[in-house]
């Protein structure tokens, strides 16, 4: 849908001092909403995920660029300036450039900023309106604080590698990350959401503040109902493979040509399941009635589940559960994940041009606005690539 109106952060400001995924994927989301975010990086280096590939993007000629894909993932949007804050002249630019920014990203371990004058309490005297969102691995205060905290790290300390993969008793069990930096983008997520947040209290106080962003916290947060089953039980969730811990069936099932997902989320769900299986039977047995029921007896039940499942296609399967309004679906690669119709109906991918040659492949946005969208308005950015044009527009430098 088109709109002459803005996006929603049009005139706002973003000093974006963070990199790898955590606090750049929430500065995309600011970027993505309209904010300007200038992109503060080291000279000659950058960002470290401009060299975390191969693979790179594909120039006009097909071949490799200097374009990490890991940096096009969470990078495009915004403006890059290369600036040595470890110097003098470099810290007072970017105190000049927070004095007119309305937000300052950063993910440096806790203090890192003081010694160059760019921490909060220094900032604020500049810019008393200045929303300072600090992301760290554990946050400013308790005895981890000073740590540097990373993805991998904090999904075991955090607990989720003890809830993730095949269960303990079966082959291919023990510990397992997730296949992507889960943590990392949660705590991007709640990051964008804290900031927009002091965003509108700063409407009421006419005040910054900081933002205390920890992955640790946003990782322990992001468990939910596996926290809620450990407070209520005293128990802590033990690994279940791919079946949910507290609804069944709600798993993937093997059939005669592959696998399959079925996800019933409530009794008429697992009664219309059962039909459409050819096992009415299973809905009636007093054991099955309920949910609860299922839970408590789930080892009696699955494997007869499984059994009738590994008779028959899995499209076939689809096509028969789909019909009845049983929710199930295949497990796609990414590919073909892409390529599905859904997908492309809601244009997933997209291409922006980049200052290469070619496009730049991303991710669209899944922030959906009917009266002021997401505008893709520039590829991620290569080192330094607006480094004179923001001095010189910001600032007012020659």
């Amino acid at each position: 849908m088109s709109s002459n109106r803005p996006p929603p952060l049009d005139g706002i400001r973003v000093l974006d001092l963070s990199r790898i995924l955590a606090g750049p994927w929430c500065t995309q989301n600011l970027a993505d909403l309209g904010a300007d975010v200038i992109k503060v990086e080291r000279p000659g280096a950058g960002d470290d995920t401009r060299g975390w590939g191969p693979p790179y993007m594909k120039g006009p000629d097909g071949k490799d660029t200097s374009e990490a894909a890991y940096y096009l993932s969470c990078n495009r949007n915004k403006r890059s300036i290369t600036v040595d804050y470890a110097t003098p002249e470099g810290a007072d630019l970017i105190r000049e450039l927070a004095a007119k920014s309305d937000i300052l990203v950063e993910n440096f371990k806790v203090g890192g900023l003081k010694k160059y004058g760019l921490d909060y309490e220094s900032l604020r005297a500049v810019n008393p309106r200045l929303i300072y969102c600090s992301v760290t691995g554990f946050g400013q205060t308790g005895p981890f604080a000073e740590r540097p905290g990373y993805d991998f790290m904090i999904q075991g300390m955090g607990g989720l590698m003890s809830i993730t993969g095949e269960r303990d008793d079966l082959p291919g069990g023990g510990p397992q990350k997730a296949g992507v930096a889960v943590t990392d983008i949660i705590t991007g997520m709640y990051a964008t959401v804290a900031v927009l947040a002091a965003l509108q209290e700063r409407h009421r106080s006419g005040l910054g503040q900081q933002l205390d962003i920890a992955l640790f916290d946003c990782h322990v947060a992001m468990l939910a109902n596996q926290n809620s089953n450990f407070f209520t039980s005293g128990k802590a969730p033990r690994r279940a493979g791919n079946a949910h811990q507290n609804v069944v069936p709600y798993q993937v099932f093997a059939t005669s040509d592959g696998h399959m997902i079925v996800a019933t989320g409530n009794d008429s769900q697992y009664r219309a399941y059962c039909k459409a299986i050819g096992a009415p039977e299973l809905a009636e047995d007093p054991r099955f009635l309920t949910n609860s029921g299922r839970v408590t007896h789930r080892d009696a039940l699955i494997p007869q589940l499984a059994e009738i499942m590994k008779t028959g296609r899995r499209d076939d399967w689809i096509a028969k559960l789909e019909a009845v309004g049983v929710p199930c679906g295949p497990i796609n690669d990414i590919s073909q994940a892409f390529g599905h119709p859904q997908a492309q109906a809601r244009e997933l991918r997209r291409e922006i041009p980049h200052p290469l040659g070619g496009t730049a492949p991303v991710t669209a946005s899944p922030l959906r606005f009917s009266g002021s969208p997401v505008q893709y308005r520039y590829a991620p950015p290569m080192l330094g690539q607006h480094t004179e044009e923001v001095l010189r527009d910001v600032l007012g430098r020659s």
